[in-house]
């Protein structure tokens, strides 16, 4: 039988299958589930500082309304205060308790004194690592493109400054140049790379003319982009290379793990299948391996990256023109009237 034995930011896991950041953690038994499917770690929920800010900013609206009403409700009683991040530490801290697994905080700031402190508060609360979820959307017409990343880069220097657990780093493909910015990255010391982040977009209904909120679930094909990042990122960078969205199947994971991912992030497949999915990917998975005569990941990991194909053209865009000049199946397939 071939072992799944892998790497996240240097952890090591017992397959290469991650949960990534979601509600799937708020019950205690989808966990144990979890875990007893054969996933390698899980992602607790991100905690998001924006998220705090706004149950402040109501708890406060709720309580200043009655501070008039009687002035002994004002003296005699002590204020009340948000809890800010001792909610979701306590809640991580129930969760590491039950997990035998490597449980991995993601964290989200607004303000850039904030990351060293969520990072150093999820580390006392047991993590045994952290992903930094820059997940964000630019608001500021006047702020450059350059000024946003240095910002980042800086962000991920002083937490790898501040804990002593190993440090991932979540983006979304967004960048003028992403290569450039996960090359910086990795040089202030990043542990791994996620790609990538998730972005929920608005959405319009038109007939009630209101803005509509869709919890829209990867679809399979969404892992393209990630497939080709990670196979452009292969022996280009000292971290680790974690592929995430659109991964489904244990086909996915072979194509990712050719392509050079150390291992995936998984969350919609497990929303749409239950954790029980976990366990039948990773069958596949080692069945294929056995099928092709592979050990261990490390025999093909990289097989089919940039640097390991005859021709890297297919991880560029020069394969556009080649795809055009044969497409005579596509005419096939879609036949003009």
């Amino acid at each position: 039988m071939a072992t799944l034995n892998t790497s996240y930011m240097g952890i090591p896991l017992k397959s290469p299958v991650v949960i990534g950041a979601s509600n799937l953690v708020t019950k205690k038994e989808t966990i144990k589930q979890l875990q007893e499917n054969g996933a390698g770690a899980i992602v607790y929920k991100s905690l998001f500082e924006e998220q705090l800010h706004l149950e402040s900013l109501e708890m406060s609206e709720i309580t200043d309304e009655m501070d008039n009403r009687h002035a002994e409700m004002i003296d005699m009683f002590p204020k009340i205060e948000h809890a800010g991040t001792r909610e979701h530490v306590m809640k991580f801290k129930e969760i590491r308790e039950i997990l035998d697994i490597p449980l991995i905080a993601s964290i989200n700031a607004v303000y850039k004194e904030s990351w060293p402190v969520f990072a150093k508060d999820m580390e006392d609360a047991g993590a045994n690592g952290l992903e930094l979820n820059f997940y964000a959307i630019p608001r500021d017409f006047s702020k450059s493109s350059t000024e946003i990343e240095e910002e980042q880069v800086k962000v991920v220097r002083e937490v790898k400054r501040i804990v002593n657990i190993p440090v991932s780093v979540k983006l979304s493909p967004q960048y003028s140049n992403i290569l450039n910015v996960i090359k910086r990255m990795d040089e202030a010391g990043a542990d791994a790379f996620v790609l990538f982040n998730r972005l929920f977009e608005p959405e319009i209904d038109p007939d009630k003319e209101k803005h509509v909120v869709n919890f829209d679930l990867s679809k399979p094909w969404e892992h393209r982009q990630s497939l080709r990042f990670a196979g452009l990122l292969y022996d280009n960078i000292e971290a680790d290379i974690v592929s995430s969205g659109g991964i489904f199947t244990a086909e996915d994971i072979a194509s990712m793990v050719l392509a050079g991912a150390d291992s995936v992030q998984m969350v919609s497949a497990v929303y749409k299948h239950q954790p029980k999915h976990i366990e039948k990917v990773l069958e596949k998975l080692n069945d294929w391996m056995e099928k092709h005569g592979y050990n261990s990941l490390d025999d093909f990991k990289g097989k089919l990256s940039s640097k390991n194909v005859t021709d890297n053209r297919i991880y560029k865009r020069a394969q556009y023109v080649d795809l055009l000049m044969k497409a005579e199946h596509v005419f096939k397939k879609y036949p003009m009237p």
